[in-house]
């Protein structure tokens, strides 16, 4: 589906949406959407966005303090490779965290990893927030860590229980919540960062440190909802307590039939323990899912949009904007960010996942081709400088309206309950280890490569795109049981095939459905 046609349905079917949203919507399932996104999802988008504004005040207080230790300050290339370091090791810590996110759910659950886990939060916020008094560079770096290591966890555990709570026809609309969230985290951490408010020098440590606020208030109210349903009774065989949470979570629901259906998947499973990542990578039975996951998260990070959040003032600088407008624009881009992300959520439901998500992609390689062109031609035609700002606030759009939200929500749905916190792992630890990489090279690349450097995040979304259009399925308003069963039905087939015809091994082009389908060439 192309773009254009992608915008003409959502202005076609937002209205019925709103009306199955209405329909099904409790509150106890909204409440608990909410505030799992506000207390631990809008984090994540803040913190990328948070060292922007206060990049020359917290660099020269590493040049300062360096000064007072060492008697000499820093230079260029040793400044400029902290203050990346203090950007990237963000990611250091998401990567440690999504490592443990299949060991902390299967022993506390999805609300009891996301309440123990805002610990973290406190103490990288009193890191951050007495940095500055205690003359500790160090302080900044590792609470930046520490604070990596929450949104790790956090970016993969809510959309798990937000996808185990919901009913099928709400799992979209609640699965991409939290990337609404991450996209008023960063326009809150845009807003903030104006000089009218916290962007003065002598606000920079309680500017990193208001992460605390959302996390105190999540705290208060998230420990009396109820655990997963599916968690409840799948792994810990609880059904009195599976009961209670549906009847939190439902207004009008057959519960019995609700309990059948995780009953067959849990009769579906070959153990109803939870696999390792090993087990998980070398089950044949799941290898275009597992290849799926790593696709799209990959794609995700290294589509660019870490670039444009954590560097966007310096991006508006070498496109011309003056100075003193820039983090205005910035504030801008921000609030677009939030308008996409509500498209998305509100229109999944009838949309899909896949027009979305390649719709999304599609549209972001676009607009990184039309930076690089824009900023070549701005010297010879003035007015190009805007329309590379166009492109950024094009590239933030696309990706808000799609793949900042459904990656995770694919990935809870296209495993089974014993092969999804290790899918979490997986995905969430490629999601950061790109995360990381992006965030600390692309200031070098784009100081080397110049205005190309975005020809490489072009190739990288069209290639996702397409990959998707080819292999992964549709699963909207489809059970676990249900999407596995497209991939094992699709397995089986080749398989029998490839057993029946031994001599004559058939090379085939992908299907919807990640496996393949009759083609022409044949290796004989």
């Amino acid at each position: 589906m192309v773009w254009g046609e992608l915008d003409q349905q959502v202005l076609n079917t937002s209205g019925n949406s709103f009306k199955t949203v209405g329909e099904h919507l409790t509150s106890s399932l909204l409440a608990v959407a909410l505030l799992t996104s506000f207390g631990s999802s809008m984090l994540y988008g803040y913190n990328l966005a948070v060292v922007n504004s206060p990049a020359s005040y917290i660099k020269n207080f590493y040049n300062r303090t360096v000064v007072s230790r060492n008697g000499s300050s820093l230079t260029e290339e040793t400044l400029t490779l902290m203050y990346s370091l203090t950007v990237s090791v963000f990611a250091i810590g998401g990567l440690v965290g999504s490592l443990m996110v299949a060991t902390l759910v299967t022993k506390f659950g999805r609300k009891g990893t996301v309440v123990n886990s805002t610990v973290l939060v406190f103490v990288a916020g009193l890191l951050m927030g007495f940095s500055r008094i205690c003359g500790s560079p160090e302080m900044v770096i590792f609470g930046r860590f520490v604070t990596g290591i929450h949104s790790g966890i956090s970016l993969s555990v809510v959309p798990m229980y937000l996808g185990e709570i919901a009913p099928k026809n709400l799992r979209g609309f609640l699965g991409l919540m939290p990337s609404i969230f991450i996209c008023i985290g960063v326009f809150s951490a845009q807003l903030l960062g104006l000089h009218e408010l916290l962007g003065k020098e002598e606000h920079w440590p309680l500017f990193l440190s208001l992460v605390v606020v959302p996390t105190f208030i999540q705290l208060m109210m998230l420990p009396w909802f109820p655990e997963s349903p599916r968690y409840l009774l799948i792994e810990k065989h609880n059904v009195h307590a599976t009961i209670t949470a549906l009847k939190w979570y439902r207004s009008k629901c057959n519960i019995q039939a609700e309990i059948e259906e995780m009953q067959e998947e849990q009769r579906s499973l070959s153990t109803v323990d939870t696999v390792s990542v090993w087990t998980l990578l070398v089950d044949r039975s799941v290898r275009w899912q597992v290849l799926s996951v790593v696709v799209i998260n990959i794609g995700m990070q290294l589509s660019g949009i870490d670039a444009i959040w954590f560097y966007t003032n310096d991006i508006f600088e070498n496109a011309g904007i003056p100075a003193p407008e820039i983090q205005y624009t910035t504030v801008g881009t921000g609030a677009i960010e939030i308008v996409a992300g509500l498209i998305g959520c509100f229109t999944i439901e009838r949309l899909g996942r896949r027009p979305l998500i390649i719709g999304g992609f599609g549209f972001m390689g676009l607009c990184c081709a039309g930076i690089t062109f824009s900023l070549i031609l701005q010297t010879h035609i003035p007015f190009m400088k805007y329309v590379s700002v166009a492109c950024v606030v094009g590239i933030i759009a696309g990706f808000c309206i799609g793949p900042a939200g459904v990656p995770f929500l694919i990935t809870a749905e296209l495993f089974k309950q014993s092969h999804r916190p290790a899918a979490y792992t997986v995905g969430g630890s490629l999601n950061w280890m790109s995360n990381f990489t992006i965030g600390f090279i692309f200031p070098f690349l784009q100081m080397s490569a110049g205005s190309y450097c975005y020809l490489v995040f072009c190739g990288v979304c069209l290639t996702v795109a397409t990959y998707v259009f080819f292999v992964i399925p549709e699963t909207k308003n489809k059970t676990f049981v249900e999407i596995s069963q497209m991939f094992a039905t699709k397995e089986a087939i080749l398989e029998s095939q490839a057993l029946s015809q031994p001599d004559q091994l058939k090379l085939k082009t992908m299907n919807g459905y990640g496996t393949l389908e009759n083609g022409s060439e044949e290796l004989h």
